[in-house]
């Protein structure tokens, strides 16, 4: 993976400051770290909550990473597959991220997903279409930092932007905006997520989904080269309005095939009442060049 601004978050460190690959690993800023995010989503999404007016209108919170791409790069992130809710089953084609370098501290992004979903009793078919608002978002590289000798290096980031309706029925323009705090060590690397969320109205009548998100993202080399990694998330988000809570988790295997494609596959599985309930999603994600 190409990074600009904040490399060392997903270019291995024992390349950046000739470590021995074969050397102890010293990850016990990142387990603190994976700590401290498993311990506030359970204080965010598991106290005791009041009645729910309605549930399943906001679609699930995804963590982002801290990749910055090199400017004048387009990086096209394209997921597709079949997701169980607590009601129906929807077909995701796809769930999509255009990621576009414009400075080397700058990303310009486009995140957003369109699915057919099923009826809500009897065998699946194509019912209706279940588009979800589209996030305009600005990445911003903040800060980062490496210490070479412990091997590992910080980064702070931002990601903000307002939210289009585009399911039917939906109108008013929306915003998100989170803070991204980046840990790599070895061939680790983490990025925790913490935000808040407005989104659109889901119809004419129901106020918008408003709530806070917090989220970790993993991803974990398991080759010198690179060529494959673990990925894994954990998100949870709990609603202002009255809305259910979620509790999300998820893993997958990616392959680089190229230094401008990867393939991957992933598992998600709900916990509450207002997530989904498990689903799989096949992925591909090329970079196009456009200029330097």
């Amino acid at each position: 993976m190409n990074c600009a601004r904040l490399p060392l978050l997903h270019v291995r460190v024992e390349e950046r400051v000739g470590a021995n690959p074969l050397l102890p690993q010293t990850g016990g800023e990142g387990i603190g770290m994976v700590a401290i995010a498993i311990l506030a989503l359970s204080s965010l999404v598991l106290h005791s909550s009041p009645a729910f007016a309605r549930r399943g209108v906001r679609p699930l919170f995804e963590p982002t990473d801290l990749e910055l791409e090199k400017t004048g790069t387009l990086d096209i992130d394209i997921q597709a597959g079949v997701i169980r809710s607590q009601g129906p089953a929807r077909v995701v084609i796809p769930d999509f991220e255009l990621d576009f370098g414009i400075l080397p501290n700058l990303e310009l992004d486009i995140d957003g997903a369109y699915a057919i979903e099923g009826p809500q009793t009897g065998p699946f078919s194509f019912d209706h279409a279940a588009p979800d608002s589209l996030w305009l978002g600005a990445k911003i590289g903040v800060f980062d930092w490496t210490d070479d000798e412990a091997k590992s290096s910080w980064a702070l980031g931002l990601q903000i932007g307002p939210k289009l309706p585009t399911a039917s029925g939906s109108h008013g323009v929306g915003g998100e905006a989170l803070v991204l705090i980046g840990h790599a060590f070895y061939r680790t690397h983490l990025v925790l997520n913490a935000g808040a969320f407005a989104d659109p109205f889901p119809d004419a009548t129901s106020k918008r989904p408003i709530g806070i998100e917090l989220g970790l993202d993993l991803d974990q080399d398991l080759d010198k080269a690179g060529r494959f990694s673990l990925t894994g998330e954990l998100s949870g988000v709990r609603f202002v309005s009255s809305d259910p809570p979620q509790l999300l988790a998820t893993t997958g295997i990616t392959f680089s095939a190229t230094e401008s494609l990867d393939l991957s596959v992933v598992v998600l599985v709900g916990f509450l009442e207002g997530s989904d309930r498990y689903g799989a999603l096949l992925g591909v994600s090329p970079k196009i060049h456009f200029f330097h």
